[in-house]
C-alpha cells in the first residue's frame, strides 16, 4: 500500500489533530503552516508542533505563537541556529550581499516562490546564511520559465558578490551545483533546449533482468551529442548569468539596502524585504504572470510612487 506525502489539505488536517492538546495564540494560522511545510510527512508535522510548544515553554509563554512555529519549521528544514559561530567582519559583509542577491532576484522574478525569510545567522552544519522560500501551494510540475528563474536565483548570490567586491568567494558551491543540475535536467530530461524534445538521460535498468539487478550503464548517445549537451547546459547557465546581472545592476540600491539591514539585524522577513526593495528600487511594472502576493507587496510598499518614476527605473 503506497502512502504518499500529504498535500496541503492533508497537512492542515494533520496539524489540527496535533494542536488539540496545545494552547495556541489567536495569531496561529493553520492554513499558513500547511502552506509552508510542503514535503513534510505526518511525523515531521508532529515534531514541528512539539518543538514549537517546547520553545514557547522555554520562553515563558502561556500560548504558542506563529513565531515558535516558524522557528520549528526552520529547525526541521535547515538546522539549529549557531549564534556562537564567530565570523570576521569582511566575511559577514560578503555573506550579507550574497544572501541579499538571492532575495532580491527571487523577489524581482515573476514566477518564483515567495521569499519567507533572509538570515545571515549560521544554521546547521554548513549553512552560514540562507534565503528561505516557501511555495504558496503544492506544485507537481514546473514550466521552463520557472526552472530558468530558479537557476537565476541560485546564481544571484555569487553574482552579487562579484558586483560589489569585483571578486567571488567559495560559498556558492551548492548554488552552482543546483543551478547546473537544473540546466542539465532541462536539456537531458525535459526537452527544454535547442537539442529538441528528446530524453538523453542514460538508464541503469537492464530490460532483460527482473531480479532487481542493474546492468552496466548504457550509452544512448554519441560523443558529439554529449558535447552538444554540455554546450547547451553552458548556454543556459550563461544566459541566466546575464539576466541575473541585469537585475542586480538595475536594482543595486535595493541590494545595498538589504545587505545593510541584514548586517544590523541579521534577519529579515518577507514584509521588510518588500518594503526595502520598493523604497530603494521600485518595481518598474507588474510583469504578466506576477503573483497576487507580489502585486500586493508592490502596492503596499510603494503606494505613492508615480508611474513616470517607476518607468524611469526600468
Amino acid at each position: 500500500v503506497l502512502v504518499d506525502r500529504p498535500d496541503v489539505a492533508g497537512r492542515e488536517e494533520i496539524i489540527e489533530v496535533h494542536l488539540q492538546n496545545i494552547k495556541v495564540d489567536a495569531d496561529v494560522d493553520v492554513k499558513s503552516l500547511a502552506a509552508i511545510t510542503s514535503g513534510f510527512v505526518g511525523a515531521d508535522l508532529a515534531n514541528m508542533v512539539n518543538v514549537a510548544a517546547l520553545l514557547a515553554a522555554r520562553n515563558g509563554k502561556e500560548l504558542v505563537t506563529m513565531e515558535e512555529f516558524h522557528e520549528a519549521v526552520e529547525r526541521a528544514s535547515i538546522g539549529l541556529e549557531k549564534k556562537s559561530r564567530i565570523m570576521h567582519d569582511d566575511e559577514k559583509l560578503r555573506l550579507a550581499y550574497h544572501e541579499s542577491g538571492h532575495a532580491l532576484v527571487a523577489y524581482s522574478l515573476p514566477n518564483t516562490d515567495p521569499v519567507h525569510k533572509v538570515s545571515i545567522i549560521p544554521r546547521g552544519l554548513s549553512a552560514l546564511g540562507y534565503m528561505q522560500q516557501r511555495p504558496e501551494h503544492d506544485r507537481y510540475m514546473m514550466t521552463r520559465g520557472q526552472l530558468e528563474s530558479n537557476i537565476q536565483v541560485a546564481l544571484a548570490g555569487t553574482l552579487a558578490e562579484e558586483l560589489i567586491f569585483d571578486d567571488v568567494g567559495t560559498g556558492a558551491s551548492n548554488d552552482l551545483e543546483r543551478a547546473t543540475e537544473i540546466a542539465r535536467s532541462m536539456v537531458m530530461d525535459y526537452g527544454m533546449s535547442r537539442l529538441g524534445r528528446i530524453n538523453y538521460r542514460e538508464s541503469n535498468r537492464n530490460p532483460f533482468l527482473y531480479s532487481g539487478m542493474d546492468a552496466p550503464r548504457a550509452q544512448h548517445h554519441s560523443e558529439q551529442t554529449a558535447r552538444e549537451i554540455d554546450q547547451e547546459v553552458k548556454r543556459i547557465i550563461e544566459e541566466s548569468v546575464e539576466r541575473t546581472r541585469q537585475i542586480l545592476a538595475s536594482r543595486r540600491p535595493a541590494l545595498e539596502a538589504i545587505a545593510k539591514t541584514l548586517l544590523e539585524y541579521e534577519v529579515m522577513d518577507s514584509t521588510q524585504l518588500a518594503k526595502l526593495i520598493e523604497e530603494n528600487s521600485p518595481s518598474p511594472m507588474i510583469v504578466p504572470g506576477t503573483t497576487d502576493r507580489k502585486r500586493a507587496a508592490v502596492a503596499k510598499a510603494a503606494p505613492e510612487a508615480p508611474e513616470s518614476e517607476a518607468a524611469a527605473e526600468g
